[in-house]
């Protein structure tokens, strides 16, 4: 299998060469008939380099359920014991894989975009190009830098070192592959941009192109991070789900920028404004999620998410270089085909709110890349490596978030190019009445434990940020509720439907508008869990328990029933079961757990978590004291559901973006269905 994996790697190398070398060619010849049909070789030789690198990946699976402990990379990350689904995963689990993975994904969006070409043949053809040059760099990286069929040295091992036990979890089968996609996908995008930047594309229908790309890339990334942060949550054991890890910040970045574009894209869309903006911000987004991977791979940072120290790093600091200047000696030689067709005329306009909207995501994904860069400049410039943590990032995310809310809440009311006072007044007042009204119950309402109920903003900073997250959250959802509503009854006095069909209609007449709208209503429904975070302050307890011991968190008492071991092939495992009550009432058993790998030899844990609408119990095995009695460590966490229901919200939202508008039924005027029913009426 390591000589058709290498094969097919060099193979779909070569494709890529020819596919970037002949399709520029072919680029400086338009309209020459000899020229074109080696443009079009050059297409179908990329079309064939996803077959080439699906062959290697294929192979490199087949490997590690063989257990062919030949191949170094399987040795390092499987095991003869390893589940089935965890082998399948030996694909993006370590460094080559994952490079030779997102070779694959790179390469299956180019035979979409190749299959695609008779859309725009001419600016398919400069994409097609530039995604040739991008796939050039990782197939080079797998082929002479980390190759994943590398032989292992010595006699063959009877068994392998094992996957790590961090990512011996089911989220782990589908959270790297959503997160590379979303990654890979940033490319697509840029490919479009810098073709039509080359070749002073007239009109905007690469926008068009683009702006779909990048929202399908957008979901992608959004599952992705959220993926990520629930695996933290339910696997390394600290209670948390986002501690801003420099690999978290480094897919938080092309996120940030990708928000930013799908908003300001509707100005280009619309006013023909933003275009130098909106190029900037789409090669921003693949130029961060290259960064990104460096980060990951290159070693030249800590996390428990990074991958070690290893000599793939010069290869992405070079390519960033060169792409930065690609992109740059393009953008001055033709900047001026970008030039604007219309200029701000008003503060009170849908286009400054974009325009808001887009410094603030610019600004934030700023303040995140000075973060996570900031030790190794301070280890540049003094000498000592000084790191930043939470409270940094939290200084500056918190407030521009609660900015985004009012922007998000804003949005929808204003109009284009001018806005008058008496029209936002009157459209903002109910909402703003409602959201003022959840605000003072919240502070009036005796304080409950784990709960946003008795917040005093002057007790504390969270509990400020939190009742001003709740109640632009409130503000947000009424002005999202007010356009429903206001569609829906238009729609309902023309057809005389329910307010309920007369809704399920406007979406459908524009999904892109009201599946953005399902997205901001997502993004309240998870700041409202974030905004829990302020209850969860010193709500924690740790003690070792001895058989009918207890333990009290918040209003739960838990009791040590028992403890016990398991062991399979794989894993050994120690078990605390305990009876959880509340109000004197039982209400659930929970089993937290404390893992060892054998092949490994690493100890990990397995937190039981008891969710509802309100909080978490979160339950943590963190060992055995010197008696032999399992140590617990309780958290109690409010909220934290309301984020994983707002994903899936979101999430919903942009796939019914994605969908085209249903068109809109043709009324026939009554005079004219009066004039063809006469007849019929008369007999005639």
């Amino acid at each position: 299998m390591a000589q058709i994996g290498s094969f097919a790697l060099l193979l779909a190398l070569a494709l890529s060469i020819y596919s970037f070398g002949a399709g520029l060619i072919a680029l400086f010849f338009p309209g020459d008939p000899m020229w074109e049909r080696v443009g079009e070789t050059a297409r179908r030789a990329g079309v064939v380099v996803f077959g080439g690198v699906l062959l290697a990946a294929i192979a490199l699976v087949v490997s590690a359920f063989h257990d062919d402990f030949t191949i170094a990379y399987i040795f390092h990350h499987s095991n003869r014991d390893l589940p089935a689904p965890y082998k399948f995963a030996t694909l993006w689990s370590g460094q080559e894989g994952s490079i030779l993975f997102w070779a694959l994904l790179l390469s299956g969006y180019g035979f979409v975009l190749r299959l695609r070409y008779k859309t725009d043949p001419r600016l398919f053809a400069y994409a097609s190009v530039v995604l040739a040059g991008v796939q050039i760099f990782f197939l080079a990286l797998v082929n002479f830098a980390a190759n994943p069929f590398g032989l292992l040295e010595g006699p063959m091992r009877a068994d392998g070192s094992g996957l790590n036990p961090l990512l011996q979890y089911p989220e782990m089968v589908i959270h790297p592959p959503m997160l590379y996609l979303g990654y890979v996908g940033t490319t697509v995008p840029f490919a479009f941009a810098l073709g039509a930047l080359i070749m002073k594309y007239p009109g905007d229908k690469w926008i068009h192109i683009t702006r779909r790309w990048t929202m399908v890339t957008w979901g992608l990334l959004t599952c992705g991070i959220f993926l990520g942060a629930h695996w933290a949550y339910a696997v390394l054991g600290w209670g948390g789900y986002w501690g801003w890890d420099p690999v978290e910040n480094a897919s938080l970045m092309p996120w940030l920028v990708g928000t930013a574009f799908l908003h300001s894209v509707m100005m280009q869309e619309k006013r023909g404004m933003l275009k130098v903006w909106n190029m900037w911000l789409v090669f921003a987004a693949f130029w961060l999620a290259i960064l990104g991977t460096f980060l990951t791979r290159s070693g030249i940072i800590a996390s428990v998410h990074a991958f070690a120290q290893s000599s793939i790093g010069p290869w992405f600091f070079w390519f960033l270089v060169i792409s930065f200047v690609v992109f740059l000696f393009f953008f001055i030689k033709n900047h001026d085909h970008l030039r604007s067709e219309h200029k701000l005329e008003s503060l009170i306009s849908r286009e400054s709110s974009f325009l808001f909207n887009n410094l603030l995501f610019v600004l934030l994904c700023f303040v995140v890349l000075w973060g996570t860069w900031f030790p190794k400049i301070s280890e540049l410039v003094q000498g000592n490596k000084v790191t930043v943590g939470a409270p940094f990032y939290n200084r500056v995310a918190i407030p521009v978030a609660l900015l985004l809310l009012i922007l998000t809440a804003v949005g929808p009311l204003l109009a284009w190019r001018k806005t008058s006072f008496e029209s936002l007044k009157r459209n903002f007042l109910w909402p703003t009445v409602g959201a003022v009204a959840v605000m003072a119950f919240l502070m009036i309402t005796p304080p409950s434990w784990g709960s946003p109920f008795g917040l005093r903003p002057w007790q504390d900073i969270s509990y400020f940020y939190s009742l001003m997250a709740i109640g632009l959250c409130v503000l947000v959802t009424l002005t999202i509720a007010s356009e429903y509503y206001r569609g829906s009854k238009v729609i309902a006095g023309h057809t005389g439907q329910g307010m309920f069909a007369s809704m399920v209609q406007l979406t459908h007449r524009n999904t892109r508008r009201y599946g953005g709208y399902i997205v901001h209503f997502g993004v309240v429904v998870v700041i409202i869990g974030f905004a829990g975070s302020a209850f969860n302050q010193d709500k924690e307890s740790e003690k070792g328990l001895a058989y009918g011991d207890h333990m009290t968190i918040g209003s739960y008492d838990m009791v040590c029933r028992s403890y016990t071991q398991d062991d399979n092939a794989n894993v050994a495992s120690e078990w605390a079961i305990m009876d959880v009550y509340q109000n004197g009432k039982l209400i659930d058993t929970v089993t937290p757990q404390r893992l060892f790998y054998k092949a490994s030899r690493q100890a990990s844990t397995k937190p039981s978590i008891r969710s509802t609408f309100k909080e978490d119990l979160y339950l943590v095995y963190e060992g055995q004291n010197e008696a032999g009695q399992p140590i617990i460590k309780a958290h109690l966490n409010p909220l934290v559901m309301w984020i994983w229901i707002g994903v899936w919200i979101i999430l919903g939202g942009t796939v019914l973006a994605l969908i085209p508008n249903a068109p809109a039924p043709v009324r026939v005027p009554a005079a004219r269905l009066i004039q063809h029913a006469a007849p019929v009426a008369t007999g005639d």
